[in-house]
């Protein structure tokens, strides 16, 4: 499905990085595997090639300009161009608008779409001509209550109006962008679930399927698939990876 393409994952060292990493993998793809801790990008590397897969590790501050370009250039120099870029690695300012400090507020914004924004444009050269972006973006902004998520709210909607952007200016390049929102059982929601019983609960008896996705199986092979071209004419889309809790209406 994607024999011989080349990714470039943020955010790939666990969870849903990890999980998309792994199934763009599985599904033949060359995989650079990023993210602020090398020792879990190669952790991820080695779970590739265990499978028979072909991968790189690379850290990655995605706040830093420099530090981007580093880990195109390195992928670029390993697998000679850029096929697929997801967008994952992200920090999440959370809480009640006067608990939020400016600095979180900033981190997210630096490491959400101001990081988007930065390695869409650096990737753009290698992707023209049948590229395809994914980008994550969350369903925090569709909750009926915002509170204590709309700082999270705002860094993610802007990433899906920059998702937009980009798929509409460059499908002339052959380059389709989308946005997913996914629920999963990353790291940070399964420390949440553990320590929030009650709330957590709750939040997954509104998920019409009752359970939270797999980091591969449920998110990764789909953005395997909206990567590959079974989905070829899909762009500029938010679609919300979540057994079914939001209306993207």
């Amino acid at each position: 499905m994607l024999d011989g393409k080349a990714a470039l994952v943020t955010g790939a060292g666990q969870g849903v990085g990890q999980g998309i990493a792994l199934a763009l993998a599985k599904r033949g793809a060359r995989v650079a595997a990023v993210g602020r801790t090398l020792s879990k990008c190669e952790t991820t590397v080695r779970m590739i090639e265990e499978r028979g897969g072909v991968a790189i590790a690379a850290e990655c501050d995605v706040k830093q300009l420099s530090s981007l370009e580093a880990a195109v250039g390195f992928t670029v120099g390993k697998f000679e161009t850029i096929d697929i870029l997801v967008n994952n690695a992200q920090e999440v300012p959370l809480g009640p608008l006067n608990d939020v400090s400016e600095e979180s507020f900033e981190a997210g914004w630096q490491s959400g779409p101001l990081a988007t924004f930065r390695l869409m444009k650096l990737c753009h050269p290698y992707l023209k001509g049948g590229g395809s972006i994914v980008n994550l973006a969350s369903t925090a902004a569709k909750r009926w209550d915002a509170t204590g998520y709309s700082a999270y709210a705002a860094v993610k909607e802007a990433i899906r109006a920059l998702t937009r952007g980009a798929a509409s200016e460059w499908a002339m390049d052959g380059i389709r962008t989308n946005a997913i929102l996914p629920h999963a059982k990353s790291p940070g929601l399964e420390w949440w679930i553990e320590n929030n019983p009650e709330e957590s609960a709750a939040f997954i008896a509104t998920i019409p399927m009752r359970r939270v996705g797999e980091c591969e199986e449920d998110i990764g092979r789909f953005v395997a698939t909206l990567c590959s071209d079974d989905c070829a004419y899909v762009n500029g889309q938010s679609i919300a990876v979540d057994g079914g809790q939001a209306f993207m209406g």
